[in-house]
C-alpha cells in the first residue's frame, strides 16, 4: 500500500509539474476578476478526471481518440491565449481604471478543463501502461491519491498566484504574461505531439 501511494505521488508530480505554472497564472487572473477560484478548481478536477478515465479505458485495450489526433487539443490553450492577447491589444487605449482588460474572459470552468486535458497527453501516456499492469486495487489507490494531489496543486497555485509579493511583481506584465503562457503551452503541445510535422508532411 505505501509503495503504491509513493509511486502515485511521484507519478503525479512528474506528469503535472507544468500545471503549477498554469494554475498560478489562472489564480493570478482570478484575483482581478475572472476566472473565479471555484471555476479553476472544478475545471482542474473535471479535466484531470477525464484524463484518468481515458487512461483507464485505454488500459483496457480500447481507444477513444487516435494518438495522432490528441495533439490537436493544443489548439485550446493556443486559441485562448490568442483571444486574450487580442482583447488586451484592443483595450490598450482604454482608461487605466478599467480592470476588465486584465481578465481572461475566455476562460471559465470548461476552458480550464479543456486546458487541463490538452496539457495531459503525458498523463495518458504514462498512466495507461501503469494501470494496465497494476491490480484493480492498486489502480483505485493511485486514483484516490491523484485526486487528493489535485487539491494540493490547486492550493499551491492559489498560494503562489495570490501572494502579495508575487502579484505586485507580476501585475506590471500580467497583460502579456497570461496570453504568452497559454500561447506557449498550445504551441508546445502541438509541436511535441508531432501535429505540426504531420500537417507539413500532408501539405508537402
Amino acid at each position: 500500500m505505501l509503495a503504491t501511494i509513493g509511486s502515485a505521488i511521484g507519478l503525479f508530480a512528474a506528469t503535472n509539474i507544468d500545471d503549477i505554472v498554469v494554475l498560478t497564472v489562472l489564480f493570478l487572473a482570478s484575483s482581478r476578476g475572472k476566472p473565479r477560484p471555484w471555476q479553476i478548481v472544478a475545471g482542474q478536477y473535471l479535466g484531470f478526471i477525464t484524463l484518468v478515465v481515458i487512461s483507464v479505458i485505454a488500459a483496457l485495450g480500447l481507444t477513444i481518440v487516435p494518438d495522432e489526433w490528441v495533439g490537436f487539443l493544443g489548439l485550446i490553450p493556443l486559441g485562448i491565449g490568442i483571444w486574450t492577447l487580442i482583447r488586451g491589444l484592443r483595450r490598450n487605449g482604454d482608461d487605466d481604471d478599467d480592470d476588465d482588460d486584465s481578465k481572461i474572459t475566455a476562460v471559465g470552468l470548461w476552458g480550464v478543463a479543456g486546458i487541463t486535458i490538452a496539457n495531459g497527453a503525458d498523463n495518458i501516456s504514462l498512466y495507461t501502461p501503469i494501470f494496465r499492469t497494476s491490480s484493480p486495487g492498486d489502480v483505485a489507490v493511485m486514483i484516490v491519491v491523484f485526486l487528493i494531489l489535485v487539491a494540493v496543486w490547486c492550493a499551491a497555485g492559489r498560494l503562489i498566484g495570490t501572494h502579495k509579493a508575487v502579484t505586485e511583481t507580476l501585475e506590471r506584465v500580467e497583460h502579456w504574461l497570461v496570453p504568452v503562457v497559454f500561447i506557449g503551452l498550445g504551441l508546445f503541445i502541438l509541436i511535441e505531439s508531432g501535429v505540426i510535422v504531420r500537417l507539413f508532411e500532408a501539405l508537402a
